[in-house]
C-alpha cells in the first residue's frame, strides 16, 4: 500500500512540476530612461508608456515572453546590460561605431537627429548663434557624442551643462537659465507639440543618426528573434498603426527581408 501511495505521490508531484514549467514564461526586461517621450515615459497614471513600449509589448506577445519595463540610470545603461540586469536597451538608443562594437544591435528601426531647442523669442536661428551661450544636455546621451564630434562648435559655447534628464534641462531653458538644449529631434518635437511651451527646434541638426535595440554580446539569438518579429509586424501593418498613434505619420525604417 505504501509503495502504491508513494508512486501516486511521485506521479502527482511530476505532474505539478510539468504544469509549472509549462506555465513559466521567460522575462524580457527592457531598460529605459522613463522620462524620454514619446519613446518611453510615465503617463498621468504613472504607467510607463510610449512608442518603444508598444513595439516591445507586441514583440513579447508574439515571442511568448513576459514584458517588463525597467527604469535605469541612463549613465549606467551599458553596465546594466552587461551584468544581465536588463535584457536590452530599447529607448531611442543611438547606434554608434563604439556601441556596435560592444553590444549586439538589431537593424535600425527609426531615424533621428541631434538638434538644438531654443526659446521662440531668443533670436537664435542657427548653431553659430549659440556661440557664447549656455547649453544644456543629458549626461551620457548621444547629444554629447554629437557635440564632441564638432570641436569648433563645442569650444564656441560659454558653457555646457549636463542634466540627468532632458525634461529638467528643457524646464531650465524655458525659465531662462539656459540658452539652448541639445537633444533628440524625436523627443524635442513631441515635447514642444504636447506641452505648448514657447520653444522651437533649430532646423540645422548637429548630427543625423539611427536608433537600434541593443542586446549583450552572446545574446544574438534573442536579438534575431526580435528583429524577425519586428519585420513581421511591419509586413502586417502593426508597426504602421503604432507609428500613427505616436507620430501621426509613418516614421519606421524597418526593412523587410524578402
Amino acid at each position: 500500500m505504501k509503495k502504491i501511495l508513494t508512486a501516486a505521490l511521485a506521479v502527482l508531484a511530476a505532474g505539478i512540476m510539468m504544469n509549472s514549467c509549462a506555465k513559466k514564461t521567460d522575462s524580457f526586461v527592457l531598460g529605459l530612461d522613463d522620462s524620454f517621450p514619446p519613446l518611453g515615459f510615465r503617463d498621468e497614471n504613472n504607467e510607463i508608456v510610449g512608442y518603444d513600449i508598444d513595439l516591445a509589448k507586441e514583440v513579447c506577445k508574439r515571442l511568448g515572453l513576459e514584458f517588463k519595463a525597467q527604469p535605469i540610470d541612463w549613465s549606467a545603461k551599458e553596465q546594466e546590460l552587461s551584468t544581465g540586469s536588463i535584457t536590452c536597451i530599447w529607448n531611442g538608443f543611438t547606434m554608434t561605431p563604439e556601441r556596435t562594437e560592444k553590444m549586439a544591435f538589431t537593424a535600425p528601426y527609426l531615424n533621428n537627429a541631434q538638434v538644438a531647442v531654443v526659446r521662440v523669442d531668443s533670436g537664435i536661428k542657427t548653431l553659430a548663434d549659440l556661440a557664447g551661450k549656455k547649453v544644456g544636455v543629458q549626461s551620457e546621451s548621444s547629444a554629447i557624442y554629437a557635440i564632441d564630434s564638432l570641436p569648433d562648435f563645442k569650444s564656441s559655447l560659454a558653457s555646457l551643462i549636463e542634466f540627468k534628464e532632458n525634461v529638467t534641462a528643457l524646464n531650465d531653458l524655458e525659465v531662462g537659465n539656459l540658452d539652448a538644449v541639445i537633444l533628440d529631434e524625436v523627443v524635442a518635437s513631441y515635447k514642444i507639440k504636447t506641452s505648448g511651451k514657447p520653444l522651437v527646434v533649430i532646423e540645422e541638426p548637429l548630427a543625423n543618426e539611427e536608433y537600434g535595440i541593443a542586446f549583450a554580446k552572446g545574446n544574438e539569438a534573442l536579438r534575431d528573434k526580435v528583429q524577425a518579429a519586428l519585420e513581421e509586424m511591419t509586413k502586417d501593418g502593426t508597426v504602421a498603426k503604432i507609428d500613427e498613434k505616436w507620430f501621426g505619420r509613418s516614421l519606421s525604417v524597418i526593412s523587410v527581408k524578402e
